[in-house]
């Protein structure tokens, strides 16, 4: 089942409610990384180490250039959790991180979101998470969310976790 439909026509600001889930579903988002992005993280989180920010620096490297904070780029995941799938009303509950290659500016990094496990009974689902490059695997790793149920009235507030 593809979750690029919209899940919900009668709530369109809504993502997918527990009902809604199966093993299997898949979700993506992509995004190219400018180098504003990298500028705007780096000021926003504080961590202007120079592989970041800093191309002489960076080029001394043993990644001969600057690269995309790792944080960035897996923060890319919760754009598929909070936007796609699940969706609206998810609240994302943890996340396990491998970092496998890095990113770099002009790279488009392209993540995939995968329901590998559901927890009707405490509105939670396991999701794979693999960020790419190309054929590059950069992140992978496996999220898990708590989703809101239709049958219990819930619109993501918080509320069952």
């Amino acid at each position: 089942m593809d979750s690029q439909t919209p899940p919900n026509a009668d709530d369109p600001l809504h993502g997918y409610y527990m009902e809604d889930l199966e093993v299997g579903m898949t979700a993506v988002y992509g995004r190219t990384i400018a180098e504003g992005d990298v500028s705007l993280f780096a000021g926003l989180c504080g961590d202007d180490n120079p592989l970041h920010v800093h191309e002489e620096f960076a080029s001394r490297s043993r990644f001969e250039g600057r690269i995309v904070h790792g944080a960035h780029t897996a923060s890319l995941i919760s754009a598929v959790l909070g936007t796609r799938m699940p969706g609206p009303g998810a609240i994302y509950l943890s996340q396990n991180t491998r970092f496998k290659a890095p990113v770099r500016i002009g790279d488009t990094v392209n993540v995939c979101a995968t329901v590998t496990e559901i927890d009707r009974g405490r509105n939670r689902a396991t999701i794979s998470t693999v960020c790419n490059v190309g054929e590059t695997v950069v992140i992978d790793g496996e999220a898990t969310v708590w989703v809101p149920s239709r049958d219990r009235g819930e619109s993501g507030n918080g509320s069952g976790r």
